[in-house]
Protein backbone atom coordinates (compact mmCIF):
# COMPACT_ATOMS: atom_id res chain seq x y z
CA UNK A 1 0.00 0.00 0.00
CA UNK A 2 1.44 3.58 -0.76
CA UNK A 3 0.78 6.49 1.24
CA UNK A 4 -0.37 10.18 0.88
CA UNK A 5 -1.03 13.13 2.60
CA UNK A 6 -2.70 15.41 -0.14
CA UNK A 7 -3.60 18.73 2.04
CA UNK A 8 0.29 20.57 2.26
CA UNK A 9 0.69 24.13 2.92
CA UNK A 10 3.73 26.12 2.19
CA UNK A 11 5.12 29.67 2.13
CA UNK A 12 3.25 30.58 -0.79
CA UNK A 13 0.34 30.54 1.39
CA UNK A 14 0.01 30.41 5.34
CA UNK A 15 2.66 27.38 5.71
CA UNK A 16 5.73 27.97 7.30
CA UNK A 17 8.29 26.11 5.47
CA UNK A 18 9.34 27.01 2.18
CA UNK A 19 8.95 24.23 -0.57
CA UNK A 20 12.61 22.95 -0.18
CA UNK A 21 11.97 22.14 3.47
CA UNK A 22 8.46 20.71 2.83
CA UNK A 23 9.90 18.06 0.61
CA UNK A 24 12.71 17.43 3.00
CA UNK A 25 10.72 17.40 5.75
CA UNK A 26 8.19 15.03 3.83
CA UNK A 27 11.02 12.93 2.80
CA UNK A 28 12.24 11.81 6.62
CA UNK A 29 8.47 10.34 6.18
CA UNK A 30 7.07 7.40 5.05
CA UNK A 31 4.80 8.72 2.53
CA UNK A 32 4.82 7.95 -1.18
CA UNK A 33 3.14 11.08 -2.81
CA UNK A 34 2.29 14.47 -1.28
CA UNK A 35 0.34 17.60 -2.63
CA UNK A 36 0.92 21.18 -2.15
CA UNK A 37 -2.45 23.08 -1.83
CA UNK A 38 -1.20 26.75 -1.21
CA UNK A 39 -4.59 28.40 -1.03
CA UNK A 40 -6.29 29.91 -4.26
CA UNK A 41 -2.11 29.60 -5.47
CA UNK A 42 -0.34 26.77 -7.46
CA UNK A 43 3.20 28.21 -7.96
CA UNK A 44 4.78 25.92 -5.07
CA UNK A 45 2.57 23.36 -5.82
CA UNK A 46 4.74 23.35 -9.92
CA UNK A 47 8.04 23.60 -8.29
CA UNK A 48 6.99 20.83 -5.49
CA UNK A 49 6.03 18.84 -8.98
CA UNK A 50 9.78 19.41 -10.84
CA UNK A 51 11.72 19.32 -7.49
CA UNK A 52 9.92 15.93 -5.98
CA UNK A 53 11.56 13.22 -7.22
CA UNK A 54 15.25 14.29 -5.85
CA UNK A 55 13.94 13.87 -2.24
CA UNK A 56 12.52 10.60 -3.21
CA UNK A 57 9.11 11.63 -3.58
CA UNK A 58 6.25 12.39 -6.25
CA UNK A 59 4.14 15.40 -5.35
CA UNK A 60 0.69 16.27 -7.15
CA UNK A 61 0.32 19.76 -8.27
CA UNK A 62 -2.80 21.29 -6.82
CA UNK A 63 -4.65 23.83 -5.02
CA UNK A 64 -6.91 24.86 -2.05
CA UNK A 65 -9.62 26.66 -4.02
CA UNK A 66 -11.67 29.22 -1.91
CA UNK A 67 -15.39 28.62 -3.63
CA UNK A 68 -18.65 30.44 -1.95
CA UNK A 69 -19.31 27.92 -0.09
CA UNK A 70 -16.27 26.83 1.81
CA UNK A 71 -12.86 25.72 0.33
CA UNK A 72 -11.96 22.91 -1.84
CA UNK A 73 -8.88 21.04 -2.98
CA UNK A 74 -8.23 20.63 -7.03
CA UNK A 75 -5.81 17.72 -7.37
CA UNK A 76 -3.77 16.99 -10.92
CA UNK A 77 -4.22 20.55 -11.62
CA UNK A 78 -1.45 23.13 -13.22
CA UNK A 79 -2.96 26.88 -12.88
CA UNK A 80 -5.23 28.71 -9.83
CA UNK A 81 -8.71 28.93 -10.02
CA UNK A 82 -11.00 32.43 -9.39
CA UNK A 83 -11.95 32.65 -5.79
CA UNK A 84 -15.65 33.05 -5.18
CA UNK A 85 -17.51 30.84 -7.07
CA UNK A 86 -20.07 28.29 -6.83
CA UNK A 87 -18.93 25.23 -5.69
CA UNK A 88 -20.73 23.47 -8.17
CA UNK A 89 -18.71 25.84 -10.99
CA UNK A 90 -15.81 25.51 -9.15
CA UNK A 91 -15.95 21.89 -9.40
CA UNK A 92 -16.50 21.78 -13.00
CA UNK A 93 -13.72 24.27 -13.71
CA UNK A 94 -11.56 21.75 -12.61
CA UNK A 95 -12.52 19.17 -14.70
CA UNK A 96 -12.28 20.91 -17.74
CA UNK A 97 -8.78 21.19 -16.72
CA UNK A 98 -8.47 17.30 -16.26
CA UNK A 99 -8.44 17.83 -12.30
CA UNK A 100 -10.30 16.08 -9.79
CA UNK A 101 -12.10 17.58 -6.61
CA UNK A 102 -11.68 16.60 -2.88
CA UNK A 103 -13.65 18.35 -0.02
CA UNK A 104 -11.58 20.18 2.54
CA UNK A 105 -12.27 19.84 5.90
CA UNK A 106 -16.09 19.58 5.42
CA UNK A 107 -18.53 20.55 7.80
CA UNK A 108 -15.34 21.91 9.73
CA UNK A 109 -15.71 24.53 12.21
CA UNK A 110 -13.39 27.30 12.65
CA UNK A 111 -12.49 27.20 9.30
CA UNK A 112 -14.40 28.27 5.84
CA UNK A 113 -15.67 24.73 5.24
CA UNK A 114 -18.33 23.13 3.03
CA UNK A 115 -21.54 21.81 4.45
CA UNK A 116 -23.34 18.38 3.87
CA UNK A 117 -26.23 20.42 2.44
CA UNK A 118 -23.76 22.09 -0.14
CA UNK A 119 -21.98 18.60 -1.03
CA UNK A 120 -25.16 16.88 -0.85
CA UNK A 121 -26.36 19.89 -3.12
CA UNK A 122 -23.75 19.66 -5.58
CA UNK A 123 -23.81 15.58 -6.14
CA UNK A 124 -27.07 16.12 -7.62
CA UNK A 125 -25.57 17.38 -10.81
CA UNK A 126 -23.89 14.26 -12.30
CA UNK A 127 -21.03 16.12 -13.95
CA UNK A 128 -20.17 17.46 -10.39
CA UNK A 129 -20.40 14.10 -9.05
CA UNK A 130 -18.06 12.42 -11.81
CA UNK A 131 -15.30 14.98 -10.44
CA UNK A 132 -15.98 15.74 -6.70
CA UNK A 133 -14.73 12.39 -5.86
CA UNK A 134 -13.80 12.38 -2.04
CA UNK A 135 -13.67 13.91 1.31
CA UNK A 136 -11.33 14.49 4.26
CA UNK A 137 -13.08 12.70 6.98
CA UNK A 138 -9.92 12.99 9.29
CA UNK A 139 -8.43 16.70 8.78
CA UNK A 140 -5.03 17.00 11.10
CA UNK A 141 -5.46 20.94 11.22
CA UNK A 142 -9.10 21.16 12.12
CA UNK A 143 -9.31 22.85 15.33
CA UNK A 144 -12.04 20.79 17.00
CA UNK A 145 -10.63 17.44 15.74
CA UNK A 146 -14.62 15.68 16.82
CA UNK A 147 -15.50 17.48 13.54
CA UNK A 148 -13.89 14.89 12.12
CA UNK A 149 -16.13 12.47 12.92
CA UNK A 150 -19.42 14.67 11.48
CA UNK A 151 -17.35 14.46 8.14
CA UNK A 152 -17.17 10.54 8.19
CA UNK A 153 -20.67 10.04 8.77
CA UNK A 154 -21.37 12.33 5.68
CA UNK A 155 -18.78 10.53 3.23
CA UNK A 156 -20.43 7.19 4.43
CA UNK A 157 -24.19 8.72 3.49
CA UNK A 158 -22.90 10.44 0.11
CA UNK A 159 -20.29 7.51 -0.87
CA UNK A 160 -17.41 9.23 -2.16
CA UNK A 161 -13.61 8.42 -1.47
CA UNK A 162 -12.59 8.50 2.10
CA UNK A 163 -9.38 10.46 2.73
CA UNK A 164 -7.18 11.68 5.62
CA UNK A 165 -4.94 14.69 5.40
CA UNK A 166 -2.49 16.70 7.77
CA UNK A 167 -3.73 20.01 6.50
CA UNK A 168 -0.19 20.71 7.44
CA UNK A 169 1.09 24.29 7.89
CA UNK A 170 4.18 22.96 10.26
CA UNK A 171 6.56 20.93 8.33
CA UNK A 172 6.30 18.35 12.01
CA UNK A 173 2.56 17.92 10.86
CA UNK A 174 3.58 16.59 7.52
CA UNK A 175 2.24 12.98 6.67
CA UNK A 176 0.77 12.56 10.90
CA UNK A 177 -2.46 11.68 8.96
CA UNK A 178 -2.37 10.19 5.90
CA UNK A 179 -4.08 8.17 3.06
CA UNK A 180 -3.32 4.43 1.97
CA UNK A 181 -4.12 3.32 -1.43
CA UNK A 182 -3.12 0.45 -3.28
CA UNK A 183 0.11 1.07 -5.19
CA UNK A 184 2.59 3.71 -4.37
CA UNK A 185 2.34 6.30 -7.46
CA UNK A 186 0.29 8.97 -8.22
CA UNK A 187 -1.64 7.51 -11.07
CA UNK A 188 -2.09 4.57 -8.73
CA UNK A 189 -3.69 6.83 -6.39
CA UNK A 190 -5.60 8.67 -8.56
CA UNK A 191 -7.36 5.02 -9.53
CA UNK A 192 -7.89 4.74 -5.83
CA UNK A 193 -9.94 7.76 -5.32
CA UNK A 194 -11.97 7.29 -8.34
CA UNK A 195 -13.17 3.37 -7.40
CA UNK A 196 -13.36 4.23 -3.48
CA UNK A 197 -10.38 2.29 -2.64
CA UNK A 198 -8.51 4.67 -0.15
CA UNK A 199 -8.20 4.11 3.86
CA UNK A 200 -7.60 7.21 6.33
CA UNK A 201 -4.98 6.80 8.80
CA UNK A 202 -4.43 9.40 11.35
CA UNK A 203 -1.71 9.48 14.46
CA UNK A 204 -2.56 10.95 18.01
CA UNK A 205 -2.05 14.64 17.67
CA UNK A 206 -0.07 16.11 20.72
CA UNK A 207 -0.18 19.27 22.67
CA UNK A 208 2.74 20.31 21.16
CA UNK A 209 0.66 21.02 18.08
CA UNK A 210 -1.38 24.26 19.47
CA UNK A 211 1.78 25.46 20.90
CA UNK A 212 4.01 25.16 17.39
CA UNK A 213 0.69 26.61 15.18
CA UNK A 214 0.24 29.71 18.19
CA UNK A 215 3.86 30.59 18.25
CA UNK A 216 4.84 30.27 14.66
CA UNK A 217 1.46 31.91 13.48
CA UNK A 218 3.05 34.88 15.86
CA UNK A 219 6.31 34.83 14.65
CA UNK A 220 5.07 34.88 11.11
CA UNK A 221 2.92 38.07 11.84
CA UNK A 222 5.84 39.99 12.76
CA UNK A 223 7.64 39.48 9.68
CA UNK A 224 9.04 35.72 9.51
CA UNK A 225 9.02 33.33 7.25
CA UNK A 226 8.58 30.46 9.07
CA UNK A 227 9.61 28.92 12.45
CA UNK A 228 9.16 24.91 13.37
CA UNK A 229 10.91 22.61 14.98
CA UNK A 230 13.62 20.76 13.23
CA UNK A 231 15.41 17.30 14.70
CA UNK A 232 17.10 18.09 18.24
CA UNK A 233 13.87 20.33 19.00
CA UNK A 234 15.65 23.10 17.44
CA UNK A 235 13.38 26.15 16.20
CA UNK A 236 14.76 27.33 12.96
CA UNK A 237 13.49 30.73 11.63
CA UNK A 238 13.60 32.54 8.63
CA UNK A 239 12.81 36.21 7.92
CA UNK A 240 10.41 36.71 4.91
CA UNK A 241 12.34 38.89 2.97
CA UNK A 242 15.14 36.24 3.01
CA UNK A 243 12.97 33.05 2.31
CA UNK A 244 13.59 31.43 -0.72
CA UNK A 245 9.96 29.67 -2.16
Amino acid sequence: MGKADLHIHTTYSDGLGTVRATLEAASRTDLDVIAITDHDEVRGALQAAELAPRYGLEAIPGVEITTRQGHLLALFVEQAFPRGLSLRDTVLRVAEHGGICIAAHPTGQGVPSLTAGAIRGALQDPDVARSLLGLEVYNGGLPLLRNNREAEALCAQVGLARLANSDSHLLWTIGFCATLFPGTSSRHLRRAIERRLTVPVAGKRPFRFFTDWAWSKLLRGAGLGYATRQPGDRWVLRRLSRVQP
